[in-house]
């Protein structure tokens, strides 16, 4: 069974689509896992900068930082 490939509290940086509302610059956590949309799976993140959460697909996402770093 396919698995998420990050989890909560882990940074990530976010590659927005293009139509989509303009991000902060700088990093997200993930702060929710959500279901796959058929293809991939999603994520609730959120920047420190924003007083909201967004939801991103998993091959918007790269890893900033490894368990080992944090």
């Amino acid at each position: 069974m396919a698995r998420h490939k990050f989890k909560v509290g882990q940074v990530v940086d976010f590659a927005q689509p293009r139509l989509a509302l303009p991000a902060v610059h700088g990093l997200y956590e993930i702060v929710g896992l959500l279901p796959s949309d058929g293809a991939q799976f999603q994520y609730r993140i959120k920047a420190a900068g924003e007083s909201f959460e967004r939801m991103a697909k998993e091959g918007q996402l790269t890893l900033q930082f490894s368990d080992d770093e944090v």
